[in-house]
């Protein structure tokens, strides 16, 4: 069979880490073998096959061809990476099992706990405190996943690992141009559609464009129902209010109690999303050495609705929701790439500008569910004058969120020359990040005394990003602060040949980082607090409502650290990491490598750091909240091997590593004993050891097959004192990562009539049981969502303690409660593709999750009952594609 050259174009798509390519000669056609992609993961243009550390890279081809246009897409792909989170611009993303507890989405901004793993867009990082990015994956010309720490070359937050989305560039060759567009209708949900389209010019020989705009309505398929406590809604029960708070109301059964109602805002299909954008792109070539990038993205991304359903409903797809829910998140991005050459170096010049601003509202109804919050924010029992004249007013609540984010990179690097056998990449590189965020809560019921008076001194408050107000009537709590990180850093790595096969690297990054954490909130001052516990002026300590003596005390006795805080409230650290490598080419086709590397997080401030423990008995007795939480660093040490096998019809790559995680930061909440609000922490330390695999295997000149695998090992080996019974024990595994995850994939192609070539493509990928969260909090949640609907989730447990130490009350049969985690249960999806294409069109008939598995990707648990953020039901479509030539 004559096989002509778009036929493997087509084969692109099923590479994981290679493209499958051939030629023709006259009328027969040589072997087709893999051809190797190649990637910048060191900051050069590398063959992803000669490259000593764990590379994983899809092309743009291979993207279009898997239907991907998100990073959650992509993730489906590799299953040594993890997308948690509750929706569209709201996820976080993690890479061999370093993971922890993931922040409240309403407290992110606040809380500002930065990624354990970095994301760029080419050059340019865009990881972000609070949230990352969500770059829609259009005219991408692939994206790069480096597993494992990368923060030599890549600096912060690439602790377990970087991904790298690398996008077209301008083509002096001349004028091209394609467009594609989708159309795909969702099993009990909205119809969707898609269109990307891309001109590119060449206006002179030294002068080219590139404009790149998309547009992708996602429609919904979760519902908003009405709420009917007879029918297991939600209840607003004054028995059930009494019961979760602890029983403080005088006489339950006879305390009028209002049941929130939805009806104005029930809608099927609610969760509706929208990317939507443009990039432009100009690339001069100053002279036969030198060249300028610039390039501009501008991003919208609006949702409505919820992606998640509440278990406690009837069916996948239920959820009652009494606030309006929507985010709308846009940015902008402008970055810009100077290269050129001075004698034997090249040296890069590289920027960029990200504005981002987030509007958001959230339903936070749940919130009454949680413990004391449940009568205090809407039940009057506290200044009643009788139990008579007790009540419980509409429990109905909301988040508004207004947050504008900056972020300003530079770097400048050189390199030398890769024919040398020796060669070095040593550059400076600074960053400047600047948060501020106002974010408005209606928690407790304002026609309660309390929360009256409480709103009319919000109304018109003065914030540091207000501007003045009002804030409104219904808003009980504020939070107004402003978090600056600014970071200068010198890295270097350099590899020398010992023999023409043997060469070893050694890599190193020195940082500063300053944290600066201004602002307020309604209950405290933010900016004096910690600048009080920078000076330790008894005045500004007494002040802010210590003792200064008891704040020295737990100085003196290690409990409390402020040595990186200095009195201006300016938090500062720097270190140096390190990273080293040894490399064997066996052979031409064969590559084996050891490499240690160094990752690590910047500490975060808290606002109410240094406030004294709620609970002071037991494991409590002289806590205090940290004022900020430490570095956490990971150690990583991994052996790999990359060979090409029988002819270079057979890829085979695999790495084995373990890594040390210490002083592992996490998202802490624990009302009962310790804070109402939420901040972070150091849990204690971890081990991971783990192994990654690839396979790509030309079966025949038709038929093409893929697979890739991920096992990891991980558990605590260290836990704070204070979290016995709360934390899971030492030898519990780390959240959100499976033992076990896979895929397969294949793609068989087959000549038409008329040129044309068709193909099938399927792709099966499995993940295993993975646990949510790193507190043994769910049997109390259970408990809590029986209370509140009158039945149980359904969800799975683990049990991991006889009792749960971060309760004092006991369930209705009267005993302590279990510790233990939800699981998140295993599943499998399945994808298929149908089409036919030639040099200019493709036409493409798809299924998406092809049994309708309805996936646990996350379990919310940040509203006190847990909620099941899932997957698309099954999705059936069409996507046409042509190019201009």
């Amino acid at each position: 069979m004559k096989i002509n050259k778009l036929s493997y174009a087509v084969l692109i798509a099923l590479g994981t880490s290679g493209a499958i390519s051939a030629q023709e000669a006259n009328s027969q056609p040589k072997k087709a073998s893999i051809e190797t992609i190649e990637v910048t993961s060191t900051k050069r243009s590398e063959s992803i096959q000669d490259v000593p550390v764990t590379v994983s890279a899809l092309s743009g081809d291979a993207l279009k061809n898997l239907g991907v246009d998100n990073f959650q897409d992509y993730v489906e792909f590799l299953p040594n990476v993890v997308f948690q989170g509750t929706g569209p611009g709201q996820n976080e993303i993690y890479i061999r099992g370093a993971a922890t507890s993931q922040t409240n989405i309403a407290v992110s901004t606040v809380q500002a706990l930065q990624p354990s793993v970095a994301f760029y867009l080419d050059e340019q990082p865009v990881s972000m405190q609070g949230r990352n990015l969500d770059i829609y994956a259009a005219d991408i010309t692939r994206v790069e996943v480096l597993p494992g720490p990368q923060g030599t070359l890549f600096g912060a937050s690439s602790q377990s690992g970087t991904v790298r989305m690398i996008t077209n560039k301008p083509d002096f060759s001349g004028f091209s141009a394609g467009v594609d567009i989708g159309t795909s209708f969702t099993k009990g949900g909205e119809m969707s559609n898609s269109v990307e389209a891309f001109m590119n010019f060449a206006l002179r020989n030294d002068l080219a464009v590139r404009v790149t705009a998309y547009s992708d309505n996602q429609g919904g398929w979760i519902d908003n129902i009405a709420n009917d406590p007879a029918n297991g809604g939600y209840t607003g029960s004054a028995i059930v209010i009494d019961r979760i708070s602890g029983g403080v109301l005088s006489d339950p059964a006879n305390t009028p109690v209002e049941v929130p109602n939805n009806d104005a805002l029930v809608e099927d299909d609610f969760n509706d999303a929208n990317y939507s954008g443009v990039r432009f792109g100009v690339a001069y070539e100053i002279n036969d050495e030198w060249d300028l990038l610039v390039q501009h993205t501008q991003q919208q991304l609006d949702t409505e609705g919820v992606f998640a359903y509440d278990p406690n409903l009837d069916g996948e797809t239920s959820v009652n929701r009494f606030s309006p829910d929507k985010n709308a998140d846009h940015f902008g991005l402008t970055t810009w790439t100077l290269t050129g050459r001075l004698d034997a170096l090249e040296l890069v010049y590289t920027g960029g500008l990200l504005d981002r601003d987030i509007d958001s509202q959230v339903d936070y109804t749940g919130y009454t569910n949680g413990g004391l919050f449940a009568a205090y924010y809407v039940c009057n029992h506290y200044n009643a004058a009788t139990p008579a004249d007790e009540e419980c007013l509409d429990p109905t609540k909301f988040y508004v969120e207004d947050t504008k984010t900056k972020r300003e990179t530079h770097e400048f690097r050189i390199n030398t020359d890769a024919e040398n056998d020796w060669r070095l990449t040593a550059g400076v590189f600074y960053d400047s990040q600047d948060l501020s965020t106002i974010g408005q809560f209606k928690i407790g019921n304002t026609d309660l005394p309390f929360f009256q008076n409480l709103a009319r001194t919000t109304v018109g408050q003065d914030g540091i990003n207000s501007d003045g107000g009002p804030f409104g009537s219904e808003v009980s709590f504020i939070n107004d602060v402003t978090h600056v990180i600014d970071q200068i850093a010198v890295f270097g790595q350099a590899e020398y040949d010992l023999t023409d096969d043997l060469t070893v690297s050694l890599g190193a990054r020195w940082y500063e980082i300053e944290d600066i954490y201004k602002g307020s909130t309604s209950t405290v001052d933010v900016s004096r607090r910690i600048k009080a516990f920078g000076s330790l002026d008894p005045a500004e300590l007494t002040a802010v409502g210590e003792d200064p003596a008891a704040i020295n005390a737990a100085i003196a006795s290690g409990q409390l650290d402020v040595s990186l805080l200095g009195a201006d409230g300016v938090l500062t650290v720097d270190d140096v990491i390190f990273k080293a490598s040894v490399d064997y080419k066996a052979s031409d086709d064969l590559l084996l490598f050891a490499t240690y590397s160094e990752g690590f997080r910047p500490p975060v401030t808290n606002r109410v750091g240094g406030g004294q423990a709620t609970n002071q008995a037991g494991a409590f007795d002289g806590f205090r909240i940290p004022v900020y939480s430490e570095t956490d660093t990971l150690k990583n040490y991994e052996i790999g091997m990359k060979g090409d096998f029988f002819d270079g019809i057979l890829r085979m790559n695999v790495t084995g590593y373990f890594s040390d995680i210490t002083d592992l930061q996490t998202s802490r909440f624990d009302p009962t004993n310790i804070s109402f609000l939420v901040f972070t922490d150091n849990v204690g330390d971890a081990e991971i050891r783990g192994i990654d695999g690839d396979l790509t295997w030309l079966a025949t000149d038709s038929l093409v097959i893929d697979a890739s695998f991920s096992m990891i090992d991980s558990e605590l080996t260290r836990i704070n004192n204070e979290l016995a019974g709360i934390a899971p024990p030492v030898g519990s595994e780390l959240p959100y990562s499976a033992d076990f995850s896979g895929n397969i994939r294949a793609r068989y192609f087959y000549e038409l009539e008329g040129g044309m070539t068709g193909y099938v493509n399927g792709s099966i990928a499995y993940t295993g049981d993975r646990l949510a969260s790193m507190t043994m909090d769910a049997f109390v949640l259970e408990e809590t969502s029986s209370l509140v609907y009158g039945r149980g989730t359904g969800l799975s447990i683990q049990q991991e303690a006889a009792t749960f130490a971060g309760v004092n009350y006991s369930d209705t049969n009267g005993q302590t409660f279990r510790g233990g985690r939800y699981i998140q249960d295993s599943y499998v999806l399945a994808n298929l593709a149908f089409g036919v294409t030639n040099d200019e069109w493709k036409a493409e008939f798809f299924i998406d999750n092809v049994f309708d598995e309805r996936a646990v990707l996350h379990i919310d648990n940040q509203q006190f009952t847990p909620k099941v953020v899932t997957n698309r039901p099954r999705t059936f479509g069409i996507r046409l594609s042509y190019d201009f030539f």
